[in-house]
């Protein structure tokens, strides 16, 4: 018997990914965009597992718990996938539409972090604190400052041959002010991460190579003497290069190296989820950014290979899509993003093997945290709205549009 909706048969797995792509409001029927969800999930899924089994000890060490931060990550991540799958639905205009409106609340709630309601966690005032939430302002200015740089780059296309038109508003004053703002919280890693997202914006929007080096030098040359006028990062960075004290392993170099630790006990198939030793208070907030160093130990290389392959994955898929996407806004904003994810995701795990110095940048997807967890899934969210087909009434009504003003 011939089934009524033959593409939407539930045999299968291309029809299952046909049904999740209809619930990201995609007819087009391509099997591309769900592959990019179900990454992002299996990611989240993996990051719940880990921050449960590398929060439980300290939790109840201090009293806690044991549950309270696995439950917390969860809720975060629940609605972090609410507002993906809200914002997947929106038209690229709707996105384009929200840009400014963004990155005027970025700028107030990152000055808000020197007033009253800011938060200082671990040195760096970076937090603001309503009642018994708090929130990163900084994890959700690296989209708002992607939106607002494609919408600003995609309108300013012909005019990009001329230097000051890359310059200002993206640099000046723009990606200035909000690098400016985070780094007055001491939080170098985020700032550093910034100056990538604009970078990726500068280059995905076609902005001329002599411009964009004398950028990535102005920003090469801040970021080291930010790192030069703290204390505790030039410690680290020492610890780095091996030119620290005798006692480093007791010191700033303690977290880095039983990180390594954890990872080298884990061996080819890691000590079972939930036995990793180092979790037990030899690494400080495991949790956070060192969660790879627990995810190795206890899956070992097959499930740090694993987590690889997931991220080139979903850089793949997205690349994919965006190279089926005409719409210059389109393609910066998912490119930014994209770029933005894989390569915090790279900082971390070359953080945390011993690649690079400590900086304190979390585990897309994976790290335990509320903010960062909902500005990625808020990204990715992008991703699949601006990288979704029209309607072909929609690209019929552009076409009239514009017969009518060339006649």
């Amino acid at each position: 018997m011939t089934a009524k909706h033959p593409s939407i048969s539930v045999t299968g797995r291309g029809d299952i990914l046909l049904r999740i792509g209809r619930l990201l409001g995609d007819e087009s029927g391509d099997r591309t965009r769900p592959v990019i969800l179900a990454v992002v999930l299996v990611l989240a899924a993996l990051g719940l597992i880990e921050v449960a089994s590398a929060s439980s000890v300290e939790s109840v060490a201090a009293g806690r718990d044991p549950y309270d931060l696995p439950l917390k990550q969860g809720m975060w991540t629940a609605a972090g996938i609410a507002i993906m799958f809200g914002l997947a639905r929106l038209r690229t205009r709707h996105v384009r539409w929200l840009a400014w409106p963004l990155l005027g609340a970025a700028v107030v709630a990152l000055g808000l972090v020197f007033t009253p309601l800011g938060m200082t966690v671990n040195g760096n005032r970076n937090w603001l604190g309503f009642g018994g939430f708090t929130v990163q302002p900084s994890e959700f200015a690296k989209l708002a400052l992607i939106l607002w740089a494609a919408a600003v780059l995609s309108r300013k296309q012909a005019l990009l041959h001329e230097w000051k038109h890359a310059v200002v508003p993206l640099l000046l004053p723009a990606g200035a002010l909000i690098i400016g703002l985070v780094a007055l919280g001491h939080d170098l890693g985020t700032a550093m991460i910034i100056m990538m997202i604009l970078a990726a914006t500068m280059f995905y929007g076609g902005v001329r190579m002599k411009v964009f080096g004398v950028a990535g030098i102005v920003c090469t040359v801040g970021s080291l003497i930010l790192a030069a006028t703290s204390g505790n990062r030039v410690s680290r960075i020492s610890s780095w290069l091996g030119a620290g004290s005798a006692d480093d392993s007791q010191g700033v170099g303690y977290q880095a190296l039983h990180g390594q630790y954890a990872l080298a006990s884990g061996g080819w198939l890691g000590v079972g989820l939930g036995q990793s030793r180092q979790k037990w208070n030899w690494i400080p907030e495991a949790h956070n950014d060192f969660i790879f160093t627990i995810l190795g130990e206890e899956l070992g290389l097959a499930g740090t290979l694993l987590v690889l392959v997931l991220f080139t994955v979903l850089g793949i898929a997205v690349f994919k899509v965006i190279a089926r996407t005409q719409d210059t806004f389109a393609r910066i904003v998912s490119s930014s993003v994209i770029t933005w994810i894989i390569g915090q995701a790279v900082v971390n795990i070359a953080m945390v093997t011993g690649l690079l110095p400590v900086i304190g940048v979390p585990l897309p997807f994976i790290s335990y945290g509320g903010s960062a967890m909902v500005s990625s899934m808020a990204g990715v969210g992008m991703i699949l709205a601006v990288t979704r087909p029209q309607p072909v009434r929609t690209v019929r009504a552009k076409r009239q549009r514009a017969a009518v003003h060339s006649g």
